[in-house]
């Protein structure tokens, strides 16, 4: 009897013991790792983009997939400028709330382009288009906000919370100064106008593609190499400088790979001011970790893939292509307000 029982309690521990690493195995197995989502969530894109190029297709094959795939590129660098810069953003204002749109891009956008038609009339924007007006709006974008990180970070007193600060003023002061210039336009000036002022997603020049590859490239290099930097920045203030990271010279250097991001991509698509944050707020989600290696590729594919199903439904489906941004923006407002609401606090 008493070997009886040693068996039975010998062949009972031997299961238990057995069965004890199925527990992590199957827990593995309902939390995939980073790397898998990132590549489910890839696929998913390259699908995405195959129908969008190839199906549906009426008339010339040509000219349809030519058209495609000036609205795909256009498509990719909207989606990498602002799901990638608000994530940026928010690592370095260590709040998931916050969006570039703070610091005062739209605003700056809208009251030069503003400007151009109270001066010059409606006119002016058709004929100036091309690269010279796109590189000088993401030069007078860029300038300003340097201005404003120097003139706010070389003082003693310098915070990135009174940056935030000022960009907040500052863009409402120029978002009130555009609104009373409107008021003094034309009807079919400001009708003009107002075209100007919403993302534009299918009217982007071919000719201006190359550059805006090129931009992304170059910012997408230096925030790569500083991915580990961006998660002790993400790590706070103190624990980065006793890290031994040279905590201002990085936030410096991320918020002006910000600025050449958002406002490269409003001066070409125009303003998006919640679709970074949503890009942001699903790759938080998707990505399971917060290391930038991660994190910051996952906005990227998930702010394209969001554009292309967006962009096919409206486009194959409702048959209102020119409606994407203004949906997506509704949307996105939608899902700020619903995300502040249930977090209770900025």
């Amino acid at each position: 009897m008493p070997e009886t029982r040693t068996a039975a309690t010998g062949t009972r521990t031997a299961a238990v013991r057995g069965s004890a690493p199925s527990r992590p195995a199957a827990a593995t197995k309902r939390q995939p790792s980073p790397a898998r989502r990132l590549i489910v969530v890839a696929v998913l894109v390259a699908v995405a983009a195959t129908c969008f190029l190839s199906l549906f297709v009426k008339g010339s094959f040509e000219f349809a997939i030519e058209r495609r795939l000036i609205l795909l590129g256009a498509i990719t660098v909207a989606a990498f400028a602002q799901g990638v810069g608000t994530v940026v953003f928010q690592t370095v204002t260590h709040n998931r709330i916050l969006t570039p749109s703070l610091m005062g891009f739209d605003a700056v956008y809208t009251l030069m382009q503003t400007l151009m038609v109270f001066v010059f009339g409606g006119s002016v924007l058709a004929t100036t288009d091309g690269l010279p007006k796109l590189l000088t709006q993401t030069l007078l974008m860029v300038a300003f906000t340097t201005l404003l990180f120097r003139w706010l970070f070389s003082g003693p007193t310098g915070s990135l919370h009174v940056l935030l600060l000022a960009g907040v003023v500052l863009g409402i002061a120029f978002q009130s100064l555009s609104v009373f210039l409107q008021r003094l336009l034309s009807p079919a000036d400001y009708d003009v106008l107002s075209t100007r002022l919403f993302g534009r997603l299918s009217t982007v020049e071919a000719t201006h593609l190359p550059l805006a590859f090129a931009v992304c490239a170059v910012c997408a290099v230096v925030l790569w190499r500083r991915r580990h930097r961006l998660d002790v920045l993400l790590l706070g203030r103190d624990t980065a400088r006793g890290l031994g990271l040279d905590h201002r010279r990085e936030l410096t250097t991320a918020l002006i790979v910000v600025a050449v991001l958002v406002s490269f991509s409003t001066a070409l698509v125009g303003p998006m001011t919640f679709f970074g944050f949503t890009a942001a707020l699903l790759a938080y989600q998707f990505a399971g970790t917060h290391q930038h290696a991660f994190v910051l590729p996952m906005a990227f594919l998930l702010g394209l893939l969001t554009l292309l199903t967006g962009q096919f439904v409206m486009e194959h489906v409702l048959y209102a292509s020119g409606m994407l941004t203004v949906v997506i923006e509704f949307l996105g407002g939608a899902v700020f307000l619903t995300h502040l609401l249930r977090r209770g606090s900025l």
